[in-house]
């Protein structure tokens, strides 16, 4: 009897394998996935902005197919390009309409940084845009110890279509323009003059910069036409576009930004989030843009002065002076909080002593009660 169950089981779980890799294997059978040696197979024009790329060249045509190649073999990569584009490319094209500019160089972001606000460069540039601060600051961004604009899809964007129309009226040319943005405009102008002709795809440039221009190629011909490169995604496996209300507010003294969050009736990650430009927990002093979730606007102006009254209040009965001896671990410990949270509280330097007569702001084992009375 054992010996007849202990068959049956044997029998039901070998069925139950080959019908999952059956499954499995119908699955595979319906997705068409090309090689990467017929992902090379086209014979159509290419172009960038409306200018040709001379693909009858040879060595353009392997320096293309190689930036090609390395886009599809990083799989997971595409897909992620492809997930974010829902959310942040409408922003982009909305802006290239209405600075009457071609619609390949929403491309250029995704080439930079993927779509991602945080992306960062051994050499400092940063956001979706990849600017150096200098740069930045040159295009109209804040970029200081509150806030990083270069994180902001709405600013950054605003500020690269400035500097890509300045590049294109020196060089007239949107393929010119988009390597002076890589290499910059200086540099690309010295080969120019140096090597004596005018043509991307003839000067030799810095590596990354003979590069660059692929890449961004890649992005356009695969995000154009994804099915043909394998890439089968359905309306729910993209990323929800932002939901967001655009609101102004005015902060009498510098404000966490867990009171805008209460305001919005909302979580202090989510307002980060739809603000990737804001550094740390405070906003300073001063008129703000900022984003709220989609909905919360109204009333938010009167909820907001409200709990920053209450704030400003709680903030003055909160002040400790540092006595000869205290040291910023002894405080912590002294009221049972952590030591982070008083830096945080304070935006203390932590390279920086603190001396006898140091006003900080201490809340103690209360303040989470308290944020929560009205």
């Amino acid at each position: 009897m054992k010996l007849n169950f202990i068959r049956l089981l044997i029998v039901i779980v070998a069925a139950s394998t080959i019908g999952v890799a059956r499954a499995h294997a119908e699955s595979q059978t319906t997705v068409k996935r090309p090689t990467l040696i017929t992902s090379l197979d086209f014979t159509g024009a290419v172009d960038f902005c409306g200018e040709p790329v001379p693909l009858k060249n040879r060595e353009v045509r392997e320096r293309f197919e190689k930036e090609l190649m390395l886009s599809l073999w990083d799989r997971p990569q595409v897909i992620l390009w492809l997930k974010r584009s829902r959310r942040y490319l409408p922003i982009i094209e909305q802006q290239l309409i209405k600075e009457k500019m071609p619609d390949d160089l929403k491309y250029i972001a995704i080439a930079e940084s993927a779509l991602r606000p945080h992306s960062g460069s051994k050499k400092g540039a940063i956001g979706f845009w990849q600017f150096v601060p200098a740069t930045g600051r040159k295009y109209g961004l804040t970029i200081d110890h509150y806030k990083d604009e270069r994180r902001n899809i709405y600013a950054s964007t605003k500020a690269a279509l400035r500097y890509l129309k300045a590049l294109y009226r020196i060089h007239d040319s949107w393929t010119l323009a988009t390597a002076a943005y890589n290499m910059g405009e200086k540099g690309l102008m010295a080969e120019i003059l140096e090597q004596g002709i005018p043509d991307y795809y003839q000067l030799y440039l810095p590596l990354e910069t003979q590069r660059y221009l692929f890449r961004i190629l890649s992005v356009k011909l695969i995000l154009s036409d994804p099915e043909k490169y394998g890439f089968y995604l359905s309306e729910s496996d993209y990323y929800s576009p932002l939901a967001s209300d655009p609101i102004q507010i005015k902060c009498t003294q510098e404000t966490p930004v867990r009171i805008i969050a209460r305001a919005s009736g909302t979580h202090f990650k989510v307002i980060k989030d739809l603000n990737p430009e804001i550094r740390g927990h405070y906003l300073k002093k001063g008129s703000h843009d900022i984003r709220i979730p989609e909905g919360s606007a109204d009333g938010f102006k009167d909820r907001f002065r409200k709990l920053e009254k209450k704030y400003q209040a709680a903030k003055a009965s909160k002040i400790y002076i540092v006595k000869e001896g205290d040291n910023l671990s002894l405080i912590a410990d002294r009221y049972g909080i952590p030591l982070a949270a008083i830096i945080i509280w304070n935006r203390i330097d932590i390279r920086r002593p603190i001396h006898p007569g140091d006003r900080l702001i201490i809340y103690g084992n209360d303040k989470a009660s308290d944020d929560r009375k009205d």
